[in-house]
């Protein structure tokens, strides 16, 4: 299989995302800042961090990591949390470059400030 970023724009996204020679695609469900006994951190930093090892977690029982990753979309509470993300996203992905689409939107427990979807290959 092979994931080719399009464009990418050094932020730890691309564009867009071709992907060829796979057999396999993974829809991961909106993944949540809560650990498996449902506790939510209360810092933007540490509820992201959550959320995309939730996402991990989600790929690994698949048998796939981030280097699957092709799309994700992230849910965010507010705007004023979007100038935190690029620099988190960067950690968590390293040099990765899925295709990426942000929205604010009203999340589903007011204690979670972002829910991630995504879509994998292999």
């Amino acid at each position: 299989m092979r994931i080719r970023p399009q464009q990418p724009t050094g932020n730890a996204y691309a564009q867009a995302c071709e992907i060829s020679g796979f057999s396999r695609l993974l829809f991961v469900s909106g993944q949540v800042p809560a650990d498996a006994s449902g506790t939510v951190p209360s810092g933007y930093p540490e509820q992201y961090r959550l959320a995309w090892a939730n996402v991990e977690a989600q790929l690994a029982a698949a048998g796939m990591g981030f280097d699957n990753l092709v799309k994700a979309t992230i849910f965010l509470a507010s705007r004023d949390l979007i100038a935190q993300s690029a620099g988190l996203r960067q950690q968590v992905l390293g040099e990765r470059s899925p295709a990426l689409t942000i929205v604010i939107a009203g999340i589903y427990d007011a204690t979670w400030l972002l829910e991630i979807e995504a879509v994998a290959a292999a």
